[in-house]
């Protein structure tokens, strides 16, 4: 099993923006943790951006924010 991050999947990760509701435009890791846990409980949505917001669940509840916030002020927006 190959546990080595994909540098590309971890700042498309750091940069992306919450596309609706009441947090739309803010980046995945600004999001509040209990949110993301709730997206946890009733179900991520299909496709990216229910595999982003995993991904940052996993990061917030583990306190790896910091490795995100040095990935965005480190790497530029890959769009």
């Amino acid at each position: 099993m190959d546990v080595t991050p994909d540098r590309r999947k971890l700042i498309q990760l750091a940069h992306y923006r919450m596309p609706f509701g009441k947090f739309k435009g803010r980046y995945l890791v600004d999001l509040p943790e209990p949110y993301l846990i709730w997206f946890k409980q009733k179900g991520y949505p299909d496709g990216k951006l229910g595999e982003m917001l995993q991904s940052m669940t996993e990061i917030k509840v583990n306190g790896l924010e910091s490795l995100i916030r040095k990935v965005q002020k480190d790497f530029p927006s890959p769009r």
